[in-house]
């Protein structure tokens, strides 16, 4: 499996995935003429691409996508809250298996301030799977024998904590981020409650600039997992 991180962060968010016969995208966050360039304006073998919700940092580039005939997923609710009506952006339903190309997604609900947030379990006719979650505090569902995570690991309580203490973030900001994104504990012990025995690589995400340690949060996930750990 091929991946391939376009983008991530607070200022826009893209990711490409390839099993060598279907490629599709997961998120568009960012301006589609950019998605263009950062592709060398190979945008042709996209089949698809997968929204997890309607915030501008995962939808910005719906639009442009759309307009230039890409076929969009997202959840009803995120579709309303996107705000746009197209022949091309369709309607995922949670828990129900849809295949796109030789790909098999299957949405599943996690917890961020967005009407129908999902994760996506991503399965290959190979039998290899990708679990993507960004944007969430906690994920109550367990996967089994997943080859390859990417997920969100917005931030490191001992930062936020010192943040709020050196006045760096507003307490209303600080309790946003705790109630609506991915922490360094949190995603270990996400990690703990799974099944790691097939798996391959973990792609940490969405990294906030000011709110986390690109170091620690390296060094904490491989020496829990044993697994590669490569940050986005």
């Amino acid at each position: 499996m091929e991946i391939t991180t376009i983008a991530t962060g607070s200022k826009g968010n893209a990711y490409r995935i390839s099993d060598g016969r279907t490629a599709l995208l997961i998120e568009l966050g960012i301006p589609y003429k950019k998605l263009q360039q950062a592709l060398q304006y190979k945008t042709s073998d996209i089949t698809a691409c997968l929204v997890t919700h309607s915030h501008q940092d995962h939808a910005k580039g719906i639009k442009g996508a759309l307009d230039n005939g890409m076929t969009v997923y997202a959840t009803q609710g995120e579709i309303e809250a996107i705000g746009i009506t197209h022949h091309r952006l369709k309607a995922i339903e949670v828990g129900k298996p849809t295949q796109i190309g030789t790909w098999k997604v299957i949405a599943f609900d996690v917890q961020h301030d967005t009407p129908e947030p999902v994760g996506y379990l991503i399965m290959s006719e190979q039998g290899e799977k990708l679990l993507f979650i960004t944007d969430t505090y906690y994920v109550k569902q367990r996967f089994p024998a997943v080859d390859y995570i990417m997920m969100e690991c917005n931030y490191c309580e001992s930062v936020l904590d010192e943040n709020l203490e050196s006045g760096r973030i507003h307490k209303s900001l600080y309790k946003r981020v705790m109630k609506s994104h991915f922490s360094l504990e949190n995603v270990i012990k996400f990690l703990k409650a799974n099944d790691l025995s097939q798996l391959k690589e973990i792609h940490l995400l969405h990294l906030s600039d000011s709110n986390s340690n690109e170091q620690m949060i390296y060094e904490a996930v491989a020496r829990a997992t044993g697994k590669q750990v490569i940050i986005a």
